[in-house]
């Protein structure tokens, strides 16, 4: 990067880390599904922090978690609708679905039941479901949003059921391993931050705990890196290196619920948080375990993302900050658009391209680089979609109104396409053209 970027960055992260009295602070920003630049502020074990220090993530292990839960979707071992009984027998709140408590809408608790589970030594998992014998479930399972720590102690149990092996073992191999995340592990490794609180009223520091988690490890045991963690943020962003498909991320990055109200800020698809501001829809998650915050977000349509780590309790403005260096990255040096290239069309789709009426509404069919075809009004806002073929004539919708419908070519006698069903909604070359199959017929006497 420019050296003037990277001197913005740097004071805003520097300015965080004084500011909000953090006893260190990393950061970095993520392009393209590369890591373009880091730094750190403060010191651990008297040294500027760097790319390889760890801290604890916290709650970002959940995002780990979840995708191992979408891995065994992806594999068939699993429906996203199925009710935790049909693979966990034997609890109190079985009804919940494996997709509820991706999205914290089961109900559950949101904390395990006795001492705060943070903070002290965890038990197994026989232990911990004896504990939710009575009362665990909190709310009407899908009725809104309500964050459970306790539902993905649940989920990392369901993996380690379907795999035979610990959750941890699972995200290892399955994850980890793939990605290159050498520096992410359960405790401490090599060079790595002490949590602290810092005193509210004197520049003093309070060592804070880490013990392990137990069987609510899944909701935020790990420890990692800026380098690993850049790695994670830019998988969520879409540069999965075949851990997950592509099409599967951007399912896991697709709202679910929000937790703020109609005008939606904040929200989480599945397994991952969601936050809306200033014209950007990012995916990631927070973390927070004592002593310790970790933030990392993503844009997966501007390509960039941002991440941050501390290891203080409190007092740091990890969202913001991370926003902060996004938006700095591309004040100073802004993305180039992709240069357009003309492609190869099979000229049967080119035949389909075009203006197409819903009633005497106008709409464009247009073939996208990726071999989709995008079907939105003409002009002004109104119902659009994104299609994939499925079969000869056969497509399916991908997004907004018509996600998960078909979209089906009618032709006339010579084999001339003359009308699109669309969910049962009818669209023809002209408005209303009496060839086509109008639901209710067309007046005999035509436009008038």
């Amino acid at each position: 990067m420019l050296a003037t970027t990277e001197m913005a960055l740097l004071r805003r992260l520097a300015h965080e880390q004084s500011s909000c009295r953090a006893p260190s602070l990393v950061a970095a920003v993520v392009r393209d599904g590369e890591l373009v630049w880091s730094g750190g502020r403060g010191r651990v074990d008297g040294e500027t922090p760097g790319a390889d220090t760890q801290y604890r993530l916290g709650s970002i292990t959940k995002t780990l978690v979840a995708t191992a839960v979408m891995r065994l979707r992806d594999e068939g071992k699993l429906d996203l609708n199925d009710p935790l009984e049909r693979h966990l027998p034997g609890t109190a709140f079985g009804s919940a679905t494996i997709a509820q408590l991706l999205s914290h809408t089961s109900g559950l608790t949101a904390e395990s039941p006795g001492s705060w589970w943070e903070r002290t030594v965890g038990a197994d998992w026989d232990a911990l479901v004896e504990s939710l014998k009575d009362g665990a479930t909190r709310l009407r399972p899908g009725s809104k949003f309500h964050y459970s720590n306790v539902g993905y102690g649940v989920l990392g149990e369901l993996v380690a059921r379907h795999r035979g092996q610990s959750w941890l073992d699972v995200v290892r191999a399955e994850i980890l391993g793939p990605l290159g995340m050498t520096r992410t592990s359960p405790h401490p490794e090599g060079a790595h931050a002490s949590g602290f609180a810092v005193h509210p009223f004197a520049d003093l520091l309070m060592p804070e705990p880490s013990p392990d988690a137990g069987a609510m490890a899944p909701a935020g045991q790990l420890w990692s890196t800026i380098t690993d963690l850049a790695r994670w943020t830019a998988f969520l962003g879409g540069h999965t290196g075949g851990v997950l498909s592509e099409q599967t991320v951007a399912e896991m990055r697709e709202m679910v619920t929000v937790d703020d109200g109609d005008a939606w800020t904040t929200g989480f698809g599945l397994g991952v948080m969601l936050v809306r501001t200033e014209g950007r829809r990012l995916a990631g998650h927070t973390g927070s375990m004592p002593g310790f915050l970790a933030c990392s977000l993503v844009d997966a349509n501007a390509g960039i993302g941002a991440l941050v780590l501390t290891n203080s309790t409190a007092g740091v403005g990890i969202t913001q900050l991370c926003l902060d260096l996004m938006n700095l990255t591309e004040q100073h040096e802004p993305s180039m658009p992709t240069e357009w290239l003309p492609s190869t069309v099979d000229p049967k789709l080119l035949e389909l391209t075009g203006l197409w009426h819903w009633g005497p509404t106008p709409y464009h069919l247009r073939l996208l680089p990726d071999g989709l075809f995008s079907l939105a009004p003409s002009d002004g806002p109104g119902r659009a979609s994104r299609f994939a073929p499925v079969g000869e004539d056969t497509w399916v919708g991908l997004d907004a109104y018509y996600a998960g419908e078909t979209l089906r070519i009618g032709r006339d006698s010579a084999g001339k396409p003359n009308h699109l069903d669309l969910a049962t909604f009818i669209f023809s070359r002209t408005p209303f053209d009496p060839a086509a199959p109008i639901p209710g017929g067309v007046d005999p006497d035509g436009w008038r």
